[in-house]
This record gives C-alpha cells, sequence and structure tokens, in this order.
C-alpha cells in the first residue's frame, strides 16, 4: 500500500476523544464544635476571656450567655463579643427572631455562683441563663462547671443538696473557689482551662 493510501485512511479515522482529567472533590470542612459560656455576677467573671481564649485554641467556636446581673459590669460585654464575633445571650428571643447560637455540644458555667447552682438544680429556668443550663441537660451534652461561692455560702445545706443533685444529672464540677484572700493579701488564680479539660474527661 502506497503512502498516500495510507495516509488517506488514517485520516478519515476519527480521532480519540481524550477523557477529562477526573476532578478531586474537595474534602468537606468538618463542622467545629459550638461551647456555650454561661457567666454568672462574680467578681472573677471580668477574666472571663481567658476561658474564650483557651476554648479557641483547642477549636471551639464559643457563644457566650450571661444572667442580667453579670451584665451590669462583672465583664467586659464589648470585648467578649468581638473575641467572639457574636452578641452576649441575655435576654429571650422575641417570637420570629433567629436563633443566634447553634445548639451546643457542650456548655461551660464559670463562674457558677450560689444562687445560679441553687436555682439551676430546682429546675427555677427564670433567666435565659439558667433557662439554658436546665436545657443542655436534657439534650445529653456534657456540662462542666467552676464554682465560685465563698465558704460561708457553700456549706449551707440547700447548696450541697444541689451540688448532689447536679452531679447525679452528669455534670462535671471542678474544685471549690472561694476567692479568699492570702495571707499576702493576693487572692488565687481562677482555674479556667480547667473547664476544658473537665469536657475532654471521657
Amino acid at each position: 500500500m502506497s503512502e498516500q493510501v495510507r495516509g488517506a485512511e488514517e485520516s478519515e479515522k476519527p480521532a480519540r476523544l481524550e477523557r477529562p482529567a477526573r476532578r478531586e472533590k474537595p474534602e468537606r470542612a468538618q463542622k467545629q464544635p459550638f461551647l456555650y459560656v454561661v457567666v454568672c455576677a462574680a467578681g472573677v467573671a471580668c477574666g472571663v476571656s481567658k476561658l474564650i481564649t483557651a476554648a479557641q485554641e483547642r477549636d471551639w467556636e464559643v457563644g457566650v450567655f450571661a444572667t442580667p446581673v453579670a451584665m451590669d459590669g462583672f465583664f467586659d460585654t464589648a470585648a467578649v463579643e468581638a473575641r467572639t464575633g457574636r452578641p452576649i445571650r441575655s435576654a429571650w428571643r422575641r417570637p420570629g427572631d433567629p436563633r443566634p447560637f447553634p445548639a451546643p455540644d457542650a456548655v461551660v458555667v464559670a463562674p457558677a455562683t450560689f444562687n445560679t447552682v441553687n436555682k439551676w438544680a430546682a429546675g427555677l429556668a427564670d433567666t435565659l441563663a439558667v433557662a439554658t443550663l436546665c436545657e443542655a441537660c436534657g439534650l445529653g451534652v456534657p456540662v462542666a462547671v467552676l464554682p465560685c461561692v465563698a465558704d460561708a455560702l457553700a456549706s449551707h445545706p440547700a447548696y450541697r443538696e444541689s451540688l448532689t443533685r447536679l452531679r447525679g444529672m452528669g455534670v462535671r464540677f471542678g474544685d471549690p473557689y472561694a476567692g479568699a484572700a492570702g495571707k499576702d493579701g493576693g487572692r488565687p488564680e481562677f482555674a479556667w482551662e480547667r473547664a476544658l479539660d473537665l469536657l475532654e474527661r471521657p
């Protein structure tokens, strides 16, 4: 067969279609766990940003609830909102308002006061903060508490019964913190990160 004929036959063959390269599907972004931080009215509440920062460093996204009294000068609300990128929740939503936070993967109460612990254990949901805690137990998410209660109040029978009831509900408690000044006049550090350690406990 002559070169001319062979060339003509080859030119008549349909061109082979190249398959497009297979595109790799991008990995789906993993959902960041969401942590509710409930702040009560105690002097150490001014340091709550330490907890928020530590939680974010452990890959938590954070939303903050506060009791109405805690909102009245116990911590820097503007700094906390700037840090979390979300408003602090202290009052109930009006009908039709969107939910500003997703459902929690865990909850921290720090500092937890005598009043809040007792109302929570009794199911007295008269503030959004306490109502959130009552609901969290029903959701089955881990809840860690750092109590900040003076020794005289901590000895009250109602408080001791509240601790027993909440522990029976699966709530995890850090060591009590009375905030009493030492001989040198200084106060011990509040162990903010201990709450995160409690959440990670099996």
